[in-house]
């Protein structure tokens, strides 16, 4: 059985920062870190100054700055709106 994954879509207004498969990510939220799994809940929560975290499905840990934006979490599909 193949692991679950998530497809993760970072863009800020100049450009995409990333796109594609992952098996888990961590943001820095507003209250506090969270990590979005497969088959999340639905979310919908705002982001502040830190690093978005991801683990792409072969394993490799990837980070991306940002300075604030919001993050969206639905059906297995994560889209985070950032200003970097």
């Amino acid at each position: 059985m193949a692991t679950p994954v998530l497809r993760l879509k970072v863009i800020s207004p100049a450009a995409t920062v990333y796109e594609g498969d992952v098996l888990r990510a961590v943001f820095p939220g507003g209250a506090g870190r969270f990590e979005v799994l497969p088959r999340h809940a639905p979310l919908l929560a705002s982001l502040v100054k830190g690093r978005i975290a991801y683990t792409t499905p072969d394993g490799e840990a990837h980070e991306a700055a940002i300075d604030s934006g919001f993050v969206e979490v639905k059906d297995n599909v994560i889209t985070a709106c950032v200003e970097l």
